[in-house]
């Protein structure tokens, strides 16, 4: 008997099996961006209900903008990297799925292997943009509803989560973002993902109209206000994600400690900034005192 329930292994089925069940269980369930592997760790032990990995900052992590540069193998490796440390389902970003409905297959199937619960698909154009910057294109919503029909026939888990991402409300209006997201709802989507709405009003509009699971994007410095989960939940939206907080946390805590180090030439008086090695060891899950056999 194992005593110790976080040890306990949960294949892919069963992660996604998970979220279906904590969905129909109603609430609003927090998924922070995990930059890396050892931060969904930490996610999962300060209690948080599933992980995000965001396109975003697969991208910048390999020194790229967010304009659809990187590969599904990438992002795949990547996904599988931090969803495999984890009990928690993992929801990835594979942008516009890397190209036409041949390549959105291929990115469904890759990211089923990779072992995620999860992954949402834009309507942008192939070369797109910061779902909160200015100047995004689309494709035609007809073009978007054979995409999310591709990828939908191409799962061999039906447990694996299928969300759609409309970016009209920019560039089209909240009327036409909505005719989407129906159209979206129509092609077999298991969740819509309204992005950049602009008020809460805006937040609730889209629930009044879409029967599907919500997910909200609290980024910060978007389009987007800062909406606390308790007004999401009362709301009714059922996942929201945080895809970028730990990875601007952990770059700008690294900009300053190296200003630090090059103004003073030491970094004694910041080990206080610091993660211990003590703390690394207890999300690790690692006792350097014991012997190995019995880790």
């Amino acid at each position: 008997m194992i005593s110790d329930p976080s040890k306990i292994i949960l294949s892919a089925a069963q992660k996604r099996l998970l979220l279906r069940n904590r969905l129909r269980e109603g609430g609003l369930l927090r998924f922070p961006g995990a930059p890396f592997p050892l931060a969904a760790m930490l996610c999962e032990q300060k209690g948080f209900d599933g992980i995000y990995i965001s396109g975003a900052v697969i991208a910048n992590e390999l020194g790229l903008p967010d304009t659809g540069l990187t590969t599904s193998t990438e992002v795949s490796q990547r996904g599988s990297q931090i969803a495999r440390v984890t009990r928690l389902p993992a929801i990835i970003d594979i942008d516009t799925g890397f190209g036409h409905i041949e390549q959105t297959r291929r990115a469904i199937t890759l990211m089923e292997e990779a072992g995620l619960a999860g992954c949402h698909l834009e309507d942008q154009i192939q070369s797109k943009r910061c779902g909160h910057i200015s100047g995004k294109a689309l494709i035609p919503k007809e073009e978007m509803v054979q995409k999310i029909k591709a990828a939908a026939a191409a799962r061999h888990d039906k447990n694996f989560f299928l969300i759609a991402r409309t970016d009209a409300r920019a560039p089209d209006g909240l009327n036409a973002a909505i005719e989407r997201a129906k159209a979206y709802q129509d092609a077999g989507a298991d969740m819509i993902f309204p992005e950049a709405l602009q008020d809460s009003g805006e937040f609730a509009r889209f629930r009044n109209e879409i029967s599907l699971p919500l997910m909200a994007n609290m980024t910060e410095f978007g389009k987007s206000p800062l909406l606390s989960a308790q007004t999401l939940a009362d709301i009714g939206y059922n996942v929201v994600i945080y895809p970028v907080t730990l990875f601007r946390l952990a770059m700008q805590a690294m900009d300053e400690g190296l200003d630090h180090i090059l103004q003073h030439g030491t970094q004694q008086e910041i080990l206080t900034k610091m993660q211990h090695r003590s703390r690394l060891y207890e999300i690790l899950k690692y006792d350097p005192n014991k012997p190995e056999d019995d880790l």
